[in-house]
């Protein structure tokens, strides 16, 4: 079990949906956050909201897809927390689109944003975590990183990978005292989202959580140290088919995928 008051957590995405509820949350907690934005303006709309002592939070305005914002991230929570304890990755973008629709280079920031920053930004806190000798990564992917959905694929693909990466990091630091936890929601109603994509989801039936529900779940995930942890039902069981069944996932969603081609970019 994992406790969480008194932790130095980095919070990338903080101003997004779940960025903005596990925000909350964690000030409930009594945790000191530093919280990654690219708004300044956005940062300072969710500390006024945020009920805690403004010493226990750090607004840093960044771009986790530079070197010199990870290394900004860095500085503040040295200067304001002497240290961290937990990254918590939950910045992304997505599409909605035909592959042959999306241009290279969104197709690239897909892929920086989604994977190589948190990789890029994962690398930077280790040493610190590994020389005090405690710290917890977490990784928020998705449903979409088990399943690859038509019309989403870069995000898919990427979300993917974040589950690779996080998988593979944990085992290269299961002799050290550095936990790393994949946790994967389903679709969650954020500004992520297009309104192509919720008139898509009404129609096909989509299940959609609200961001505050996810997370709660997520921090109940932290605290119980799961490794890996997809989020509603049945979505998780179709994260068991497909690893073993695709090709039943293939036909199962051929209808679905008929439906969302109308809405798509």
């Amino acid at each position: 079990m994992t406790k969480l008051s008194e932790q130095r957590i980095i919070l990338t995405g903080a101003t997004g949906g779940i960025g903005i509820e596990l925000a909350k949350q964690l000030v409930a907690q009594d945790c000191k956050l530093g919280l990654v934005s690219r708004s300044l303006e956005k940062l300072e709309q969710l500390a006024g909201q945020l009920k805690t002592d403004k010493k226990n939070i750090c607004l840093i305005c960044a771009d986790i897809t530079s070197a010199e914002g990870r290394q900004e991230i860095i500085d503040n929570m040295e200067k304001a927390f002497h240290g961290y304890d937990m990254l918590i990755n939950t910045a992304g973008i997505m599409d909605f689109t035909s592959l042959i629709d999306q241009s290279d280079e969104r197709i690239e920031a897909v892929f920086q944003t989604n994977v190589i920053a948190p990789m890029q930004l994962c690398k930077k806190v280790l040493p610190y975590m590994l020389a005090q000798n405690k710290g917890h990564i977490v990784n928020i992917g998705s449903t979409f990183g088990s399943i690859g959905f038509a019309w989403f694929t870069s995000y898919s693909t990427s979300k993917f990978a974040l589950r690779g990466f996080s998988q593979a990091l944990r085992r290269e630091l299961a002799e050290t005292p550095v936990k790393v936890s994949y946790i994967a929601p389903r679709a969650v109603k954020t500004s992520l989202n297009s309104s192509a994509v919720y008139k898509m989801a009404k129609e096909v039936k989509m299940n959609m959580d609200n961001p505050d529900f996810v997370a709660k779940q997520i921090l109940q995930s932290i605290i119980k140290d799961h490794k890996e942890k997809y989020l509603g039902f049945p979505e998780s069981l179709f994260v068991r088919i497909n690893a073993i069944l695709p090709g039943l996932v293939d036909m199962a969603t051929r209808s679905q995928n008929k439906i969302a081609q109308k809405y798509i970019r």
